[in-house]
């Protein structure tokens, strides 16, 4: 049997409270430090966090957080942007799908109408540079309405494939779905942010 000192000498995993209050810590200080600093190279560091980084490192901060705090609304919002920077033409095209069943979205979101791919990278970036200069609330909210736009977009797509490829149909609309989810989670992290309870 090993004594309690050996034990905790034993390599794992952290704790997830410590991983918890990594997650928060290191999302306030990126946050309020951007936002503090009001330097423009400081957030344009951050919007190209996941690029500088990898997607691992940032999802080893704040994937594991949950979705109505700081962490988890950033890292919902990185990956987002994550996909958009890798698939700006799947993105592009599912939002054009989706624009015309959700026009009042359309206007929270603020992209260019039609969208092409260049045009969703400049949204990406600059939801994110809401985030650490601007109004977050904002920020998180055209997030949402881009998401709500996505998963309706996805959904028509969908349809159009129901009937040559299931599968790859199945796929999208569970993908609508998700982003339907992320929508909502990313409403509901603005209005905490809004009532000073989004840490």
């Amino acid at each position: 049997m090993l004594d309690p000192r050996e034990a905790d000498e034993l390599p794992g995993d952290l704790d997830p409270a410590l991983r918890d209050q990594i997650a928060h810590t290191t999302a306030a200080a990126i946050v309020h430090g951007a936002r503090a600093a009001e330097d423009p190279e400081v957030v344009d560091r951050l919007i190209r966090l996941v690029e500088t980084e990898g997607l691992d490192v940032v999802s080893g901060l704040w994937a594991d957080s949950a979705p109505a705090t700081l962490p988890g609304a950033l890292w919902r919002l990185y990956v987002l942007r994550e996909w958009v920077r890798r698939d700006p033409q799947t993105v592009a095209l599912r939002y054009r799908l989706g624009v015309d069943a959700a026009p009042v979205q359309e206007v929270v979101a603020g992209v260019v109408s039609p969208p092409g791919p260049e045009d969703v990278r400049e949204l990406a970036d600059a939801v994110l540079s809401g985030v650490f200069a601007g109004d977050l609330a904002v920020a998180l909210e055209r997030a949402a309405a881009f998401c709500r736009i996505l998963a309706t977009g996805a959904a028509f797509d969908a349809d159009a494939r129901e009937a040559g490829d299931p599968d790859s149909a199945l796929r999208m609309t569970r993908g609508a779905s998700s982003l339907l989810r992320t929508a909502e989670e990313l409403e509901h992290s603005a209005a905490l942010w809004r009532a000073d309870k989004l840490d």
